[in-house]
């Protein structure tokens, strides 16, 4: 049975997420085929206009190629690499015990002076949703991240509670925002005394440091980060 919320979205959104996340998941793999119009309206009991648009939208985003005589062919798709894809890390690690504390609720400020990536003036003029939050893996706090998100069309954001929730997976379902990749930067720093303390680092031990910049498939909508990660009993993994 189908949620309010899930009630809510229109049905050619519900088949795009399905299919999506079939396709992120390697369930399809690039050159696979998708079933066809007719077999997607059978199986979802939807429209064939219904079909076509979360088809199109597939499209649109890259996922999918439409071939005349062929069909929906996936295309190829960055790797899952673990915290480094643009999958985020509840995806990455949604088999292990994660859960989410936020240390600073989100609140709209001035974008930071000297900011780590370079701002458009819609960014700047529109504002910065501004939020930390700890990640912990079997209650071991290992990422300290700090999130840095334009306030572009994303109402009531500030109001909703991020605790043990997936803030991509916000993005996706309440306002359509999709990552569809992006930049990083990555070093070992010696955090400062408020952030070890919150990771349990021992004073003069090095974290890894990652300065990102997701890109979305909303124009002008970038979601940038810096996460401190304590690596000392958890690895930085990836598949390629």
């Amino acid at each position: 049975m189908m949620s309010g919320k899930e009630k809510n979205i229109p049905q050619y959104k519900r088949l795009y997420d399905i299919l999506r996340k079939h396709i992120s998941e390697r369930v399809y793999v690039e050159g696979d085929l998708l079933p066809s119009e007719n077999e997607l309206c059978s199986i979802y009991g939807m429209t064939r206009p219904t079909v076509r648009q979360a088809l199109s939208e597939l499209v649109q985003d890259g996922y999918i190629s439409k071939q005349q005589g062929k069909g929906s062919i996936v295309n190829k798709i960055p790797p899952e690499i673990g915290i480094l894809s643009v999958s985020g890390t509840t995806s990455a690690l949604k088999d292990k015990n994660l859960k989410t504390r936020i240390l600073k609720k989100p609140e709209i400020i001035p974008w930071p002076d000297n900011f780590f990536f370079p701002l458009s003036e819609l960014e700047v003029e529109s504002g910065c949703i501004y939020m930390i939050r700890l990640r912990l893996l079997d209650d071991n706090p290992v990422f300290y991240d700090i999130n840095y998100i334009p306030a572009i069309n994303l109402p009531r954001f500030t109001a909703r509670n991020f605790t043990d929730k997936s803030l991509f997976e916000i993005l996706r379902r309440a306002y359509h925002v999709d990552i569809k990749g992006g930049e990083q930067r990555i070093r070992a720093v010696e955090p400062d005394s408020n952030i070890g303390a919150c990771l349990k680092i021992k004073p003069g031990h090095p974290v890894l440091h990652m300065e990102r910049k997701m890109v979305t498939n909303r124009p002008g909508l970038n979601i940038y980060s810096s996460i401190y990660c304590n690596t000392a009993e958890y690895s930085i993994y990836g598949t390629f």
